[in-house]
């Protein structure tokens, strides 16, 4: 019988896997108003897995967040199977088992003689595409991609994803069911990590990279991202949590299903800790130890009390070069007007995507005296520094004691091209531009995907606004020609925003 799209809304829900994704959808969509059944292959595993969401609901009700009438009704709404064949009269199935493409396809076309002609087949896969599930299958134009985050009531995201041969009216009715499960829906292309995953590869892959060159270790790395950058959790800490079990496979997956795009390359790093079983909170140990589930941070270097010294500033930015002055006015240090320092001047310097070195003889200056100031997050949470190789460690503490004079946390850094933040910052951007540009989805549900999926302070579009393009096409332009590496060649969607001072969210 051939496959008929249908107007109507669901109103019977399957679930296949009742792990902890299944049981979250199954949830939701009781609570959405529909009926549930529920299928597990594993012996007791359904039992369970509707035990554990009625106890939910119960709880709920003892707190009032729901009502006992509520938590009733959930629970009537929910059923057993006991068989794949009792999923029959459901008009939408929804798988959530082992993530391997086989398995979906397997269970897919033994669905298809088990379900009415007009059913959808959702797969909650993160990371398989939705049209090789779908090629199995005698009718693909009902496969869809309905791909909830972990733990599901609680993160507010699902992405629809039609593959290349799904009907249009199925990717309408599954959005609405998304939004009816009180989900913010990211309609996304079928394309490897989806919208969230893909846009979330330059948070962590620049991170290691920044490791992996010895500028600055993961403790120095997270403080910068948490403080100067605004994010909920550093990458390495994010790393720790998902588990390098997890997070390395699909860096890896991303990666190659890219055919080895460069802004995507993975670390070497993460292997070699895989192999050691370093794989974070799950193992008591990953890129820090963890004592009775608490992670253990090392301590912040002591900053050393310096005497001041003439301070001169300079004006390649006059804007960062304004703050520094009101900083300097502040701290009661002398600053030098001249064009150029005297012999003793600590010279700060406000390179975007440079060294310090390559800022330092740009300008013709003194590289033992300089010391350069990542501005782009101004001087509010946290201060970065990194001097040249031969700077002389008193200039270094100097820079360090007046940043910190206020009480203001300060990071140091080796040498490198675009210190921590601006590096791990244009990156996110310039992915999320070539996402924009691949027509994955729109900007506005980029940036919101992002907020909600990976919790950034803002989405990688209306981060680069907030920043501003043209400073990241700097930062990354610099990026480049320092290091040749094709990573950090800018996305031409990007590059035509900036130079007509576009907004980059702009539809």
């Amino acid at each position: 019988m051939a496959f008929e799209s249908t107007p109507s809304s669901f109103t019977t829900l399957g679930i296949v896997g009742t792990g902890a994704m299944g049981r979250g959808i199954a949830q939701l969509a009781a609570q959405a108003g529909l009926d549930v059944v529920l299928f597990d292959v594993q012996q007791g595993a359904v039992k369970e897995a509707k035990a554990f969401i009625e106890g939910l609901w119960q709880r709920s009700a003892e707190k009032q967040r729901i009502t006992v009438e509520n938590a009733q009704q959930y629970s009537k709404q929910l059923r057993e199977a006991n068989a794949l064949t009792e999923l029959a009269d459901c008009d939408i199935v929804v798988e959530a088992i082992v993530e391997k493409l086989e398995a979906k396809q397997g269970l897919f076309s033994e669905l298809e003689g088990i379900v009415s002609a007009q059913a959808v087949l959702a797969t909650n896969t993160s990371s398989l595409s939705v049209t090789a599930i779908a090629a199995a299958c005698q009718h693909p134009e009902r496969v869809i991609g309905f791909h909830f985050f972990n733990p599901v009531p609680l993160m507010k995201i699902v992405e629809v994803i039609p593959g290349l041969r799904t009907h249009s009216d199925v990717t309408r009715r599954v959005t609405a069911l998304g939004e009816a499960m009180g989900h913010f829906t990211a309609l996304t292309t079928d394309t490897p990590g989806f919208l969230v995953n893909h846009a979330g590869r330059a948070f962590g892959t620049e991170a290691l990279r920044i490791l992996g060159e010895s500028v600055a270790d993961p403790a120095t790395i997270d403080r910068i991202m948490v403080d100067q950058g605004g994010f909920r959790m550093g990458p390495f800490t994010l790393l720790d949590l998902t588990g390098l079990d997890v997070s390395h496979a699909v860096m890896e997956s991303i990666y190659h299903q890219f055919y080895e795009e460069p802004r995507f390359r993975p670390s070497p790093l993460t292997r070699q800790r895989l192999s050691a079983n370093l794989l974070g909170r799950k193992t008591g140990e990953g890129f820090y130890r963890y004592v009775d589930g608490q992670q253990q941070m090392p301590d912040e270097p002591e900053i050393a009390s310096v005497s001041a010294c003439p301070v001169w500033i300079s004006q390649d930015d006059p804007q960062s070069a304004k703050l520094l002055a009101e900083l300097l006015e502040s701290a009661g240090w002398a600053l030098e007007s001249d064009d150029t320092p005297s012999a003793q001047a600590l010279c700060l310097l406000t390179p975007f995507g440079e060294d310090a070195t390559g800022c330092a003889l740009r300008q013709g200056l003194d590289a033992r005296r300089c010391v350069a100031v990542d501005m782009l997050a101004g001087l509010e949470k946290r201060r970065s520094l990194m001097g040249t190789p031969i700077t002389q460690p008193e200039y270094v503490q100097a820079a360090a004691h007046l940043l910190h004079h206020d009480g203001t946390p300060v990071s140091t850094l080796s040498d490198s091209n675009g210190f921590v933040l601006q590096r791990i910052t244009a990156c996110i951007v310039n992915v999320g531009a070539e996402i924009a540009q691949q027509g994955v989805a729109d900007p506005a549900t980029l940036d919101r995907a992002v907020e909600l999926g990976l919790g950034y302070p803002f989405g990688p579009l209306k981060m680069g606004d907030h920043y501003g393009a043209a400073r990241i096409m700097t930062i990354l332009n610099n990026l480049l020609e320092a290091t040749g590496d094709p990573r950090y060649r800018p996305s031409p969607w990007l590059r035509r925003r900036a130079e007509l001072s576009m907004s980059l969210t702009a539809a």
